[in-house]
């Protein structure tokens, strides 16, 4: 019914840039907030950035400064910049959508595949 569709990661030496993006797909439905997570300590997602629909922005602290989140959520679309990457900054970041179908009472969590970002020497 509803589909997040990621494009964008890649190798990327430290300090270089990488862009994401990720758009839900589908009809009948409507997106609150999207953006992504990545794999933390202990096996947990912690939320990299996210992009609501009234336009306000949250961040984690080891990406702020850094990341810069963007985007319509109304167009259900959102991409990512990623700037001074660091090492630790390597690995699958999984797009998210909070998002509530045609009928259902609230949203409900959506992932894309998740992209594969690299930075290494």
């Amino acid at each position: 019914q509803v589909q997040l569709v990621e494009s964008g990661g890649g190798l990327v030496q430290p300090g270089g840039s990488l862009n994401l993006s990720c758009a839900a797909t589908g009809s009948g439905f409507t997106v609150y907030w999207m953006g992504w997570y990545r794999q933390a300590p202990e096996n947990q997602r912690e939320l990299v950035a996210r992009l609501i629909r009234c336009r306000e922005t949250t961040y984690a602290d080891s990406v702020k400064g850094r990341f810069t989140i963007s985007g319509d959520i109304a167009k259900n679309t959102v991409y990512l910049q990623m700037n001074n990457l660091k090492s630790e900054d390597t690995t699958v970041d999984p797009c998210y959508g909070y998002i509530r179908t045609s009928g259902a009472v609230s949203h409900t969590d959506y992932w894309g595949e998740g992209t594969l970002d690299t930075v290494s020497s």
